[in-house]
């Protein structure tokens, strides 16, 4: 190959070379508020709402079970009384005794049960939450990256993660516009507590597991 040629072939690798990196575009960078495009994400009230109704359900059963556990506690205290009664025939007072024995089992398988459907419950619920705001931040995620592209940018990053981004390259205005859009004319029927981005898991019931009461004894753990 002689020297020409080869002066050619290497003008044509570097004009190609040259073109590549022209054809890159030039880097712009824009922020955005994730936490706020969550809070304020209609489908986030949604779904919030729906859990809240799922643990105000599970609250409620939670508490009929309370209920009828310590009616079974008034009539274990009757019937340990009725044992302990001297005025009774020997033979009544075995029969309460063993009766009371019963019921005290009864009483404990209760609250143990109690003790799970807490347990289950809470779990259910919190993995509920996970799956849904996995959901969602996909989609909020996909709507960004369209509000990005349709500005020009290249790179669009969480301005919570930052020391310090202007706010003249901010997108959380127009991708909050755009993830409502399609946002329904009726507001959900209750409005939730604004979540965090990383949301608390939810609590079904009450802080503290509710207990049988039982004259004497104290809850069984």
């Amino acid at each position: 190959m002689n020297r020409t040629l080869k002066s050619i072939l290497t003008s044509i690798a570097f004009g190609a070379t040259a073109l590549g990196l022209s054809a890159q575009p030039a880097l712009k960078m824009l922020t955005v508020d994730m936490s706020k495009l969550f809070e304020g994400y209609y489908k986030t009230e949604q779904e919030l709402a729906k859990l809240k109704a799922s643990e105000q359900k599970a609250q409620e059963e939670l508490e009929r079970m309370v209920k009828e556990g310590n009616q079974l506690a008034d009539q274990y205290k009757e019937t340990l009384e009725q044992s302990k009664n001297t005025l009774l025939t020997t033979e009544a007072r075995s029969k309460a005794e063993t009766d009371s024995a019963k019921m005290l089992d009864e009483i404990q398988r209760r609250q143990a049960d109690i003790n799970n459907f807490r347990g289950n419950t809470q779990r259910m619920l919190t993995q509920q939450w996970n799956n849904v705001r996995g959901v969602l931040v996909d989609e909020i995620d996909k709507k960004v990256a369209e509000v990005g592209k349709g500005k020009g940018a290249t790179v669009v990053v969480d301005r919570n993660s930052l020391v310090y981004a202007d706010s003249a390259y901010d997108i959380t205005e127009e991708s909050l516009a755009a993830i409502n859009k399609d946002r329904p004319a009726t507001p959900p029927a209750a409005t939730p507590a604004t979540p965090a981005q990383a949301a608390p898991a939810p609590s079904a019931t009450t802080s503290e597991t509710p207990s049988v009461t039982v004259p004497g004894l104290a809850p069984k753990k």
